[in-house]
């Protein structure tokens, strides 16, 4: 991570208490509308191939994964064990506080895909965690990042809230430029049939590079 281009300051929040007394109350809510969530699943379906294993990351109560899309299995990453109970689509799910402990508890190349869906904004050391995210993808893997305009903001991060919705997609984009292990970055708005007036829906993805050929000697 380059202290230059993200300096400490950048990931400040006005709320600086422990993340786990904030979540601890359940937030059976869905933060984007139903547009922006038939978007989620749209690029769940384009960008994941079928019978994926996949780790929802930064996990709630809902995946919006499309059920007509056939997954092995989904795993999910969180704070609140009921809202992760209540998810219909986590085949198991573990409780984890990734701003106070950013490694993930998973082997190497354990995952096809991994996704963080409206959550990016509270990540105190996102380079790290995305770091980590391509330690566990396979090789090929995707990982999608997708966010709106909406957030807690005591606790989004300090670059976040004073930037737009382009700053965020480029901002997404350089964390995974700066994490290793990550390329053919792209990103742009998702949804542009629907919004505006509805949630608009931003996406940045990348690929877990494949390791190198190598030439056999003659």
């Amino acid at each position: 991570m380059d202290p230059q281009r993200f300096p400490p300051e950048f990931f400040r929040r006005e709320d600086e208490s422990n993340d786990a007394d904030f979540y601890t109350m359940p937030r059976l809510v869905v933060h984007i509308d139903d547009g922006a969530i038939v978007a989620v699943g749209r690029l769940f379906r384009q960008l994941i191939p079928a019978n994926a294993e996949v780790l929802d990351l930064m996990s709630s109560w809902r995946t919006h994964w499309p059920e007509e899309h056939p997954r092995r299995r989904i795993v999910g990453l969180g704070m609140n064990a009921v809202e992760l109970a209540d998810n219909p689509q986590l085949n198991e799910y573990v409780l984890r506080d990734i701003n106070a402990n950013r490694s993930l508890p998973f082997d190497d190349e354990s995952f096809d895909a991994v996704v963080i869906t409206v959550s990016v904004q509270y990540l105190t050391r996102p380079v790290e965690v995305f770091g980590e995210v391509s330690r566990i993808l396979r090789p090929g893997g995707v990982f999608i990042v997708s966010f709106s305009n909406r957030c807690f903001p005591t606790k989004a991060v300090r670059v976040w809230r004073s930037s737009n919705d382009e700053d965020h997609i480029e901002l997404v984009a350089s964390y995974m430029q700066h994490a290793g292990g990550l390329n053919g970055v792209r990103g742009g708005l998702a949804n542009p049939d629907l919004a505006p007036p509805g949630d608009p829906l931003f996406a940045v993805f990348a690929y877990k590079e494949a390791p190198s050929e190598t030439e056999t000697p003659a």
